[in-house]
């Protein structure tokens, strides 16, 4: 398993300074979440769109801080929801042999493993229906 310190150096992606360099980071083919986002496996169509070395923004936080980054090494794929708006955010899909990432500031990086997946939002119910942010 890599560690935060190596994707660091990877991707370029900066981190919260309090959070452990040495960490692993797991590699997960089942549901998993950071933060507001859900990563979770899908019986779709597959995800035809690579995802850039630079990386696709799931979620952007407030002034660009806090965006949650789809990152990869090998080939990855993601389709964003045509419409928009709801809790799925997209499709993504991790070929054989490659490893997709979701990057975040203050949650480090998240592995999933190959497959396909629904990226979805999470609500909650306060005065109404409302996307949990993190």
């Amino acid at each position: 398993m890599p560690t935060i310190e190596q994707a660091i150096a990877l991707f370029g992606v900066t981190i919260d300074e309090h959070l452990d360099r040495q960490a692993e980071i797991p590699i997960l083919s089942g549901l998993q979440f950071q933060g507001d986002v859900a990563v979770v496996p899908a019986r779709r169509d597959p995800a035809r769109t690579p995802v850039p070395e630079t990386g696709v923004p799931i979620v952007r936080g407030q002034a660009e801080a806090n965006t949650h980054l789809l990152l990869a090494t090998g080939k990855a794929f993601f389709a964003p929801e045509r419409f928009g708006g709801g809790l799925v955010l997209g499709v993504l899909t991790v070929a054989e042999g490659a490893t997709a990432y979701l990057a975040h500031p203050e949650h480090a990086f998240t592995g999933i493993a190959p497959g396909t997946y629904e990226l979805r939002r999470q609500r909650e119910q306060a005065n109404g229906a409302r996307f949990v942010e993190d």
